[in-house]
């Protein structure tokens, strides 16, 4: 089986690989990007942070969380699940068109709604362990479809 690119040999861990990433922004997206992953990890202190697609942040508990891509102009969190969590607050503001994943756009100057960011975290994660969606995600390994 192939090795992660995180797991070659010499290699810096994800976890590294994210610091790095914060570090070499050393601006409001890395300040921003540094805020989301605190966040993360207030709500799942043993959550799994990858390193994905040359460059992505992206955290896992019991399957995919979000990712946390940063462009020009915004840091964007994109939820795996996004279109089945509940998002009372209306954090959502990208990505609105699919049937699968959801989106925050986070802009400079902007603040994160601390509490609602944490609800969605809570959800994506309680999506991923539930038990209904485990059974979902066996079907489909087995090659079945709902």
């Amino acid at each position: 089986m192939a090795k992660r690119d995180s797991e070659k040999q010499g290699a810096d861990s994800p976890s590294q690989l994210i610091d790095q990433r914060i570090e070499e922004l050393g601006d409001w997206r890395g300040e921003m990007l540094s805020r989301i992953r605190t966040l993360i990890k207030e709500v799942d202190p043993d959550v799994l942070e990858e390193w994905k697609w040359r460059g992505v942040p992206v955290w896992y508990h019991a399957g995919m969380i979000c990712t946390g891509e940063t462009y020009k102009s915004a840091v964007k969190v994109t939820f795996a699940k996004g279109a089945s969590l509940d998002d009372a607050s209306g954090l959502f503001n990208s990505s609105l068109e699919g049937n699968t994943r959801r989106a925050i756009d986070f802009h400079e100057g902007e603040a994160v709604d601390e509490k609602a960011f944490k609800a969605l975290v809570h959800a994506a994660i309680a999506l991923n362990t539930s038990k209904k969606w485990c059974l979902v995600r066996a079907d489909v390994q087995r090659g079945r479809t709902h």
